[in-house]
């Protein structure tokens, strides 16, 4: 089998520099209101230019894709059944909140996939993300068949904490709106969490 070559210097910058233009464009027009033509122009490179280095926009969307849901399931691979309970499920909610502080557009795009049906990363929620929900959940029902946790559904406990986090990503102009002038979104729903969820779980 004949390996790729590696890529140049440039070929390596231009790459960067297109998924960083596809991931703004993405982001907020969606992959139906995105353009090549739109990429291109965010890239600083000509539409022949960058068919040189993906030969359609699938093939772009599909690599930030695989790209961002490596980074959006690693706080869940992290949950420990080895660990306490609380913490181990409050990390998890800091950590969450954590990538809708620092990936924004990340969060946004994979919420317009997801709206849309999610017709190019349907086979990857069910061949990544399902198995690795469904591992941890029945860590989360042991704790509580154990006594260490309140009893609650883990399914759900998982759905709320990614509304509860990814929401001040992808609504995060209307949440500034309402807060208005002079608050960290973030460091303030950081401590309502830890709140909210230490309550709800405690034993």
């Amino acid at each position: 089998m004949t390996r790729a070559k590696p890529k140049t210097r440039i070929q390596q910058k231009n790459s960067e520099a297109i998924l960083k233009a596809a991931l703004e464009v993405f982001s907020q027009a969606g992959f139906r209101g995105a353009t090549l033509d739109q990429i291109a122009d965010r890239a600083g490179l000509s539409k022949p230019n960058l068919l040189y280095y993906f030969p359609s926009k699938e093939a772009i969307h599909a690599e930030l894709i695989a790209g961002l849901l490596k980074v959006w399931l690693d706080p869940l691979r992290a949950l420990d059944a080895g660990g306490d309970p609380v913490a181990e499920i409050l990390g998890y909610v800091r950590r969450k909140l954590e990538l809708s502080r620092d990936f924004p557009r990340e969060s946004r795009l994979f919420a317009n996939e997801v709206l849309q049906g999610a017709p190019r990363i349907d086979a990857a929620l069910q061949g990544e993300l399902k198995p690795l929900v469904d591992d941890k959940a029945a860590v989360i029902a042991a704790w509580v068949a154990e006594g260490r946790l309140a009893p609650v559904d883990p399914y759900h406990l998982i759905f709320s904490i990614w509304a509860t986090t990814q929401h001040y990503a992808d609504f995060d102009v209307q949440v500034r709106a309402v807060l208005g002038p002079g608050h960290d979104p973030f460091a303030e729903a950081g401590a309502f969490l830890e709140t909210l969820y230490r309550r709800m779980l405690a034993a």
